[in-house]
Order: C-alpha cells, then sequence, then structure tokens
C-alpha cells in the first residue's frame, strides 16, 4: 500500500501544478477533476489492495484534514485586505456580513439539517453531528469564491482602499475563516448528546459557558496574544536578525500557525479560530507590507498540495466502498442543504445588507454569498473527530452522507463559481464606469 501511496502523492503534487494553469480559461475549478481523477484511479487493478475503512483510520483521516484545514485558516487570514479594530464600533460594522452568516445561517443551516434528519428517522445525535459536521463552510475548497492574495502595498495609496470592491469574496472568505471553529460546539453537543443517557440542565449550561463560550474566548485571545507577538518581532523587533519581514523568511506563517494551534489546545480553546485569529493579528501589525504576501504564498502552495492529496484520496474511497451505505436519506439531506436550507438561511441572514461604501448588497450577490457555501475538508475533519470520541450506531452511514454532500458541493459549487463571480466582477465594473459617467 506504500507504494500507491507514493503514486497518489506523486499524482497530487503534478496535478497541484499542472491544473490550476490547465483550467485558467475554463468555467471549471480543480476540485472537481481531483475527485474524478481519484475515481478513475480507484477503479484501476493497481488500488485493489487499498482498504479504506474511514472508521479504522479514523486518527489518520483527523490528523491529515487537521493540518490541511489549519495551513487554509492561515492563508484565508492572511489575504483577507479589511482590517478589524474591537475597539471601534464601525470597524466592527464593516464585518458585518461576516457577523450575519455566522450568527444566522450556521445555526439555521445546522437546526435544518438537523431537523430534516431527525424528522426521516435518524437519531438525534446522529442527526444533531451531521448538521454540525455539514454547517461551516469550508475554507479549503472555495478559493474559487475567496479573496485572493494580500493586496500589493504599491497598488493603493490609503487602507481605505482595500477590499472594498468585492463584498461577495469578502463575506465568503471571513465566514469560512471564522466559521470552522464556531462549529466545534455544536460537534461536542452531538457529541455529550450520544454519551449521556439524559441530559440535565447541569449539562446544557457547562454546555453554554465552557464549550460556547469559554473555549471560543480562549481561541480567540491565543491567537490575537501569540499574532501580535511575532508580528511585533517579525517587523519591529531591535535585533536586525530577529526582523524577518526584513529578510523575507515566510516559514514564520508556519511557525505562527502551529505556535497559536499548539497554544489554544493547551489552553483548552478552540484551535481553528486561533490560527485565523492570529494571522489577522499578524497583518494588522504592519498592514502594508510585501512580506505578507511571501508568508501567503508558502501557505497556498502547501493549501494546494495536500487539498489535491485529500480530493484524491476521497476520490479513490468513493471507488472502494465509501459510498456503500448511501440512502435516500442521505441523498435527500445533501441535496436540500446544497440547493435549499443554505441558499435560504443565506438570504434570510444578508437581507438589507450594506457595503463598506453604503450601498446595499445587490439581489444576485446576496444569491452569491448565500449559494456558494462549500462543503468540503473542514467536514471530514469534524466526523473524523467526532466519531473518534463517542459512538456513533449510525457511523458508516454517516460517513457515506457527508462524502455525498461534499463531492455534490465540490462539483456544483465548483463548476458554477467561475462563471457566477465572473459575471457579478463585470457587472460591477459595469456599475463603477457608469458612476464616472
Amino acid at each position: 500500500m506504500a507504494d500507491l501511496l507514493y503514486l497518489v502523492a506523486g499524482l497530487a503534487l503534478l496535478l497541484a501544478v499542472i491544473l490550476p494553469r490547465l483550467l485558467q480559461h475554463v468555467w471549471l475549478s480543480p476540485p472537481p477533476v481531483l475527485v474524478l481523477v481519484g475515481l478513475g484511479l480507484g477503479a484501476t487493478p493497481i488500488a485493489d489492495r487499498v482498504r479504506f475503512d474511514p472508521v479504522k483510520n479514523g486518527p489518520i483521516v483527523e490528523h491529515v484534514t487537521e493540518l490541511t484545514v489549519l495551513i487554509a485558516l492561515m492563508g484565508v487570514g492572511l489575504a483577507i485586505d479589511r482590517p478589524i479594530d474591537l475597539r471601534s464600533l464601525a470597524s466592527i460594522r464593516r464585518w458585518s456580513p461576516a457577523w450575519r452568516l455566522l450568527a444566522v445561517t450556521m445555526p439555521l443551516c445546522i437546526a435544518g439539517v438537523a431537523l430534516l434528519g431527525w424528522a426521516a428517522g435518524i437519531a438525534p445525535a446522529t442527526a444533531l453531528l451531521l448538521g454540525a459536521v455539514l454547517a461551516p463552510t469550508d475554507p479549503v475548497l472555495a478559493s474559487d469564491v475567496q479573496v485572493g492574495a494580500p493586496t500589493d502595498p504599491d497598488a493603493v495609496e490609503s487602507i481605505e482602499e482595500i477590499d472594498e470592491h468585492d463584498e461577495v469574496r469578502f463575506a465568503l472568505s471571513s465566514e469560512a475563516g471564522l466559521n470552522d471553529g464556531l462549529a466545534f460546539p455544536f460537534v461536542y453537543a452531538a457529541i455529550l448528546l450520544a454519551t449521556t443517557s439524559a441530559l440535565g440542565w447541569g449539562d446544557l449550561a457547562h454546555w453554554v459557558s465552557w464549550y460556547l463560550l469559554g473555549k471560543i474566548a480562549v481561541g480567540v485571545l491565543a491567537g490575537l496574544v501569540v499574532g501580535w507577538g511575532l508580528g511585533k518581532v517579525a517587523f519591529g523587533a531591535r535585533s536586525e536578525p530577529l526582523r524577518l519581514a526584513e529578510h523575507g523568511e515566510s516559514l514564520l506563517a508556519l511557525a505562527a500557525l502551529l505556535t497559536a494551534y499548539g497554544a489554544s489546545e493547551v489552553c483548552g480553546g478552540y484551535g481553528f479560530l486561533s490560527v485565523f485569529t492570529c494571522a489577522l493579528s499578524v497583518r494588522a501589525t504592519e498592514r502594508h507590507h510585501e512580506y505578507h504576501r511571501a508568508m501567503h504564498e508558502v501557505v497556498e502552495r502547501l493549501e494546494r498540495l495536500l487539498t489535491l492529496l485529500v480530493l484524491l484520496v476521497l476520490g479513490v474511497a468513493m471507488s472502494r466502498g465509501l459510498l456503500a451505505h448511501l440512502d435516500w436519506r442521505a441523498a435527500g439531506l445533501a441535496l436540500a442543504l446544497v440547493f435549499v436550507v443554505r441558499p435560504a438561511a443565506g438570504m434570510a441572514a444578508l437581507a438589507g445588507t450594506r457595503s463598506p461604501s453604503g450601498g446595499r448588497l445587490t439581489g444576485r450577490e446576496r444569491l452569491a454569498i448565500a449559494f456558494f457555501g462549500v462543503r468540503g475538508v473542514g467536514s471530514v475533519y469534524y466526523l473524523a473527530y467526532a466519531v473518534g470520541h463517542a459512538d456513533f450506531a449510525e457511523a458508516r452511514w454517516l460517513w457515506s452522507a457527508v462524502a455525498f454532500t461534499i463531492v455534490l458541493s465540490v462539483i456544483v459549487h465548483g463548476v458554477l463559481a467561475t462563471p457566477v463571480m465572473r459575471h457579478l466582477e463585470g457587472r460591477r465594473a459595469a456599475r463603477g464606469r457608469l458612476a464616472l459617467d
């Protein structure tokens, strides 16, 4: 099996280099292609020795997907140009789309999937876990609808010009960066429900006080402190060798990622939140500096490699029994989430939302933000984590349901992302020309 893993890793690296350039003029993103390549590879005799069991191999799946999500979160945090100052109400309002998507859309998606699953005869703990696993949008597979690299510091004259032109990409990026950590309390709620015969008020109070509030606060604080400290050293240390920004040592991004995640987890917080806030904090230390682009480039390359590797393995696994327990309930829930629950919840959250320039988001922009809730690697991580910490009777059914939902999202969103974003950018450019006239 080791030789097959080398082959898959080699193909992933090769495709990571070729696919983005090969598909740059095609209305198709790399993820759907990778899944199809994995399916084809899994159908060949060379994959006969593979016995991928996500339940038995849960720890491996958990750690590989965990690292992939962490790298993606660092990349998203470094890429977001729009500053946030928690001491300024005006600055907080500039992030309004993110708060709305987190406070309204994500809970509605969790509740919608859980209630539909429960109505279909799924056990309450399993239904809640499925809702929690599939609710967060993915920072890994959503690159086609997210912000790009950090803005070139020479391209703008003032901070007010940064990241104001594309509210759709900003909303989806900030949501993906934050909701991967905020889904964890509901995963823990499902684990608690699965391991406790009867939930009392004491259990609920503990969940709210620690899992919903305490661990979030610890994660955010750890990320802010680590990011601020490393940023101050890299950009302004008195000792010249410590000013890594001047030397272009971009591996600081990985050091910050691991330090923030480790510090948060040791203190009991949510590490995903810590990594994202750490990236924002490093970026805020010295916003107009080309060093951020160098760090982002390193993270982006690692993210691309790990993402394509995961997608190839997912494709192979699907052709080797991962979908064996797929039934009408799982397929129906996946279709409902992608085409009904997420878009409806997103539109409800974004009603009346204004852009920082003062105008309301157009209906097409709100629909795009609501629709492109990409499901991906984060869902695999959450499921592997939950199944490893509690006994869910329908664990194999859950794996089939989540895998089908991810593939559905990868194909639908992957095919539509490029044309939809080009259409919105064209309309935005047209409005800008009219305003100048």
